[in-house]
């Protein structure tokens, strides 16, 4: 009878479960991940005393608010910071070292997520490089794209090998460098046309694309945007930097001026679609068409838990162009927290907050602007590779070498990488050419370190802060032979003619600080200010579903996450 009992109990469970899987009821139907590119830890702040409840306030007010958090890898771009929220692994790990690298091998650039095996799906709808003025993407070899670089797996990956598929990952962003790294390997990711104005994908993850999504491309939504402009939300009166509208540091687009409104222009513009990422509106095309496909592949339906990712380009575009001190940026603050209310109202209405775990951050944060700094006292400027005294240089190799050639192929922030064919032919150590080569460099005026890998590898360096996080963002196959670490507030603003206002990229805590925030799915309010890093997320939402961790996962469990 006893048995007979234990084998009828057996039959219940096992086929009185909806989820054979083993993820138990309180976990969230929905993992909403969102990052804002550029969006260094106290800028939420700089607005918030005049935002409405709801977006940044729902956040800081509900979430569990780590105040002092950062990405822990020296090179903080965008891939690179996407890749470590996905992964929790430092660069050297999951291998996306930089925006671009030079490759050894093929002996040229190589754009972080290019792959010319899966081009995108459609004709006309990649890059066009005679109006792009993202300088990366404009350095792609083609426009076919895919994670197959990203050389560790990620959270999402994680999340669809333990249900065998059945749960549902998407990625999407104005960036394709800032969708496919959140989406993984076993993912789909989606980011944006200037081309078409829609969004696209790649043949890695679709034949042809879903009817919604042609759908939502036939709407041209972006359409409605013509001969508008970017207008201030509130009275300039209002804004910390009203009175910084005409600031001559700022980058002039033609068209686009320095001043608000900022034109749109007519769809018959090349640059039109350029301008509305250069804008709030980036974010709310992206917020439509995250919104599209919640209901269309009915995420957070059923038993398994399915995740999201959302980047938003905005910020750091605006950033950019702009400064992060600007009344652009001011204003585009006020306009993001509309844009989070509206996504989290959306899933909260359609799936339930109870429902949802979100987890929020940054790729990376955001160096001021240095002809402000300046005025404030703070050493500052622009760094010119190109300025570099290199007839020293020369006068140094040929005595010390005998050599007169030129022994670097390239400088791709942040590395130096030395021509090997040169040096192999001329029987020199690379080892010696780098250090010497190194020690030249930290002479120049601007840079901090000039760093050896070698000496890295060897530990023949002290153990600092900063020395870690550059050893972090060494990948043997992919970086340079000297890693470039400018003084504090130097950095490159010229990008192939193209110049900037502002540009992230350092170890400094302007660049590495950004925010986590984890709401949702039951979550209890709670501030903590201890030192937490970017490679603690994605440890941390596996060991919260209770499944495995990414492979090259380097973090720690934020232990407030998982006491729920």
């Amino acid at each position: 009878m006893i048995l007979k009992s234990l084998l009828l109990l057996s039959v219940i469970i096992f086929f009185g479960s909806n989820n054979p899987f083993g993820q138990g009821e309180s976990n969230p139907k929905l993992i909403l991940q969102i990052t804002v590119d550029q969006l260094r830890a106290d800028m939420p702040r700089t607005v918030y005393d005049r935002l409405p409840e709801g977006g940044f306030k729902y956040l800081y007010k509900q979430g569990i608010v780590y105040e002092n958090a950062h990405h822990r890898h020296a090179n903080t771009e965008t891939v690179v910071g996407h890749s470590t929220l996905a992964t929790g692994a430092d660069p050297s790990k999951h291998g996306m070292i930089s925006n671009l690298w030079y490759d050894k091998d093929l002996k040229r650039t190589v754009y972080n997520v290019e792959d010319y095996h899966y081009p995108v799906i459609g004709s006309g709808r990649g890059v066009d490089k005679t109006i792009e003025i993202d300088p990366t993407q404009a350095a792609a070899s083609t426009d076919g794209r895919s994670p197959s670089a990203i050389i560790s797996t990620t959270f999402s990956d994680e999340l669809m090998m333990f249900t065998n598929g059945k749960s549902k990952v998407f990625g999407v962003s104005v960036k394709d460098r800032g969708a496919i790294p959140m989406a993984g390997h076993a993912g789909k990711a989606f980011w944006f046309s200037k081309a078409t104005g829609g969004f696209i994908s790649s043949t890695y993850y679709y034949d042809e694309y879903p009817g919604w999504v042609n759908k939502w491309n036939e709407k041209e939504w972006y359409k409605s945007y013509a001969n508008k402009s970017w207008e201030l939300t509130n009275e300039i009166s209002t804004y910390i930097h009203g009175e910084e509208d005409d600031m001559p540091y700022e980058t002039n687009l033609p068209g686009y001026g320095v001043v608000f409104p900022h034109p749109f222009g007519d769809t018959d513009n090349g640059y039109f679609t350029t301008f509305l990422t250069l804008s709030p509106v980036g974010d709310e095309l992206t917020l439509d068409f995250a919104k599209e496909l919640i209901v269309a592949e009915q995420l957070g339906t059923d038993n398994f838990t399915d995740y999201l990712s959302v980047s938003f380009s905005s910020t750091d575009y605006i950033g950019h162009t702009f400064g992060p001190a600007s009344l652009e940026s001011e204003d585009n603050l006020i306009k993001l927290d509309r844009t989070l209310a509206n996504l989290i109202n959306f899933v909260d209405e359609k799936i339930g907050l109870e429902n949802v775990l979100i987890v929020f951050s940054a790729d990376h944060g955001a160096p001021d602007v240095p002809d402000r700094l300046k005025k404030f006292g703070i050493d500052a400027g622009y760094f010119d590779i190109n300025s570099v005294d290199t007839s020293a240089i020369r006068e140094v190799f040929k005595k010390k070498f005998n050599l007169s050639e030129k022994i670097v192929s390239g400088y791709f922030h942040p590395y130096v990488y030395l021509n090997r064919d040169i040096i192999e032919q001329n029987n020199l150590d690379i080892d010696e050419v780098s250090r010497t080569l190194a020690k030249e460099l930290q002479n120049q005026e601007s840079i901090a370190f000039a760093i050896p890998s070698i000496d890295l590898l060897e530990g023949k360096l002290a153990d600092t802060e900063l020395n870690r996080s550059v050893l972090r963002n060494y990948n043997p196959k992919r970086s340079g032979e000297i890693y470039i670490v400018n003084e504090p507030y130097w950095y490159i603003n010229d990008f192939d003619g193209l110049q900037v206002t502002s540009t992230h990229g350092s170890p400094w805590k302007y660049d590495s600080s950004v925010p986590i925030i984890f709401a949702g799915n039951g979550l209890k309010h709670q501030t903590v200010f201890r030192n937490v890093e970017t490679v603690d997320i994605a440890l941390t939402l596996s060991n919260y579903l209770k499944i495995k961790i990414p492979s090259a996962a380097s973090g720690q469990p934020l232990v407030e996450i998982l006491k729920k």
